[in-house]
């Protein structure tokens, strides 16, 4: 006869399930409120760095600096309520992990930025007006960049690193509130790596490149995205600029006419002969088709000292665009019948010079006249803090190119983006790239457009990367009676007027292979070469007005496939709307 108790073994059974059940809700209540205050310290932190941001954006420092133990707090709080062992389990159950290890590394990321690279850049506002960056009119004060060059460096450091390792951070796999939450944290990262990277890049630079240690000359080249380049533009006209001791002052003008044709071109890279044959050895406007500018810069200073028997120490390319960013800092100029602002500067520059001026001589003219004008008004009235803003936007926009011919200083620019150096691919991901170079022989550019997308995926069993451009000619159809001969090129070199012609140059990650090619979904002959390990292949298309291409080139093996692939691209007049597209398998 029963007495109603379980056998021994099935109590056992039962107090064991329990006691798991028991620990596994525990565990969970654990994790979920820990969850809840770490994501609510996380939003405090987003909130609190913005509030930072403005203030340091606005000058006051002082404000900045309240606000950073705040930053601190909150970010060291969140690390530690999702380091605990319990919360690391959790990053290991199916479908749910992938959140828990995103708010704990985003968590890590924010902790580390706070408390390594935040406050050692505070703590050097004393030194150095970050602001303006010692920027007064025509002369920047050298003195107090060596003395925080180190503490740069450091902050530097930690912000680089935390860039890498928000990167790494899978954001697609997080619930979508969570992936916004991670998004704009590395957003935020990014920008602070940039941002203080750039400053530790100026306090390294700045000093020796602006004649600390005695008088620079540098060739300044201003480029004409009306047509385009793989740099910006065609190399419009040039200026000799001279620093010392911060000092600034333009010396000298000059003309692409006052640099003809060479009879024998200078050496050229294979890829770029294989790409654009000689005409940058033998052309200064083609010099910026070349897109490694250690090789572009170091041949426009051999121009103009084979020209002007000048040895430089530099080379700066500018596009039209930085022209615009300029005048928001300095407001109005005036040049031959123009008076340009900000909003009018870019179509005045790039198509109303062109039809008040048909002959080239005088457009040249007022070009120099607008250089003057620019130069004059940046050097001598523009509000510092703007001007530090204004040359910021265009350096991430990749507007500016800097060369020198002292090699220390080469090796560190060839490392930031101002050196213009092809891309390297590392631990933040591989790049893909986009060169727009036009052979109407005209100033249509203007009119045109593109649209990039990327998308990687598997495509039967590989990796798989496609690049996809949209190329479109947005001319009026009546182009040909409506525009100046000078803008359409009138059929000079085979192109009837209004019809665009533009050479558009894909290249994939380093060690990649291309698998497919193909315009408007057929086959075509392309040029293909390489751009250093990287392969690259090139469309010549030709649109009439109103007509658009789209190119697509798929690229297989090493760094294929890999979501956190980048774009770099030709800087045109009107940035290119790019996008992550959904991947295909064709």
């Amino acid at each position: 006869m029963s007495d109603g108790r379980l056998p021994v073994q099935r109590r056992w059974i039962r107090w064991v399930i329990g006691a798991v059940v028991t620990l596994l809700i525990l565990a969970i209540g654990w994790v979920a409120i820990r969850g809840i205050s770490a994501v609510s310290e996380m939003q405090a932190v987003a909130s609190s760095a913005s509030q930072m941001r403005g203030f340091i954006a606005d000058g006051e420092l002082e404000r900045a600096e309240l606000v950073a133990p705040r930053v601190a707090q909150h970010a060291a709080t969140a690390h530690d309520l999702t380091s605990d062992p319990i919360w690391r389990g959790f990053e290991f159950v199916p479908w749910l992990g992938a959140n828990f290890t995103a708010v704990r590394e985003v968590a890590e990321v924010a902790d580390s930025v706070a408390s390594d690279a935040v406050a050692p850049v505070l703590e050097i506002a004393g030194g150095i007006d970050l602001a303006s960056f010692g920027f007064t009119g025509s002369k920047i004060d050298l003195a107090p960049l060596a003395e925080v060059e180190a503490p740069l460096a450091a902050a530097s450091a930690t912000l680089s690193a935390a860039e890498t390792q928000a990167q790494q951070i899978n954001a697609d796999a997080a619930l979508p509130p969570l992936a916004d939450a991670v998004r704009e944290m590395r957003d935020v990262v990014t920008e602070a790596a940039t941002v203080v990277g750039a400053l530790h890049g100026a306090s390294v630079l700045l000093p020796p490149m602006l004649g600390a240690d005695g008088p620079r000359t540098y060739v300044v080249a201003m480029q004409n995205n009306a047509e385009l380049r793989s740099d910006g533009g065609i190399v419009g006209s040039l200026a000799l600029m001279r620093a010392e001791r911060g000092t600034i002052s333009v010396v000298q003008q000059a003309s692409t006419a006052d640099f003809p044709p060479l009879t024998d071109p200078l050496p050229l890279s294979e890829s770029t002969v294989a790409l654009f044959a000689e005409g940058p050895g033998l052309y200064v406007q083609n010099i910026t088709s070349i897109p490694d500018f250690t090789e572009a810069g170091a041949m426009l200073a051999l121009r103009w000292e084979m020209q002007f028997g000048q040895k430089v120490d530099g080379v700066i390319a500018i596009d039209a665009v930085v022209a615009a960013h300029l005048l928001e800092a300095t407001g109005d100029i005036t040049f031959g019948p123009f008076t340009a602002n900000s909003e009018t500067i870019l179509s005045i520059l790039l198509s109303e010079v062109y039809a008040t001026f048909p002959d080239p001589v005088e457009q040249d003219a007022v070009f120099a006249q607008a250089a003057n004008e620019l130069f004059a008004a940046a050097l001598t009235r523009g509000d510092p803090q703007k001007l530090i803003a204004a040359f910021a936007v265009a350096a991430e926009e990749n507007r500016i190119r800097i060369w020198s011919a002292h090699p220390e200083e080469e090796t560190l620019l060839a490392a930031s983006t101002l050196g213009g150096t092809l891309p390297v691919d590392g631990p933040r991901g591989p790049y893909v790239g986009v060169l727009l170079n036009d052979a109407t022989g005209a100033k249509m550019d203007y009119y045109t457009e593109a649209s990039i997308s990327t998308a990687v995926g598997v495509c039967r069993g590989e990796p798989t990367t496609q690049v996809r451009v949209t190329w479109t000619n947005g001319a009026p159809a009546d182009a040909e009676q409506t525009l100046p001969q000078y803008v359409t090129g009138n059929g000079i070199y085979g192109v009837h007027a209004g019809s665009v012609r533009t050479m558009i140059a894909i290249y994939g990650p380093e060690g990649a292979n291309v698998r497919a090619v193909d315009r408007d979904g057929a086959e075509e002959g392309v040029q293909t070469t390489t751009l250093g390990t990287r392969s690259v292949v090139q469309h010549t298309v030709l649109l009439e007005p109103g007509e658009s291409t789209t190119v697509t080139v798929s690229f297989t093996g090493t760094g294929a496939g890999d979501r956190l692939t980048r774009l770099q691209h030709t800087p045109t007049i009107g940035t290119p709307d790019t996008t992550r597209a959904e991947f295909t398998c064709e």
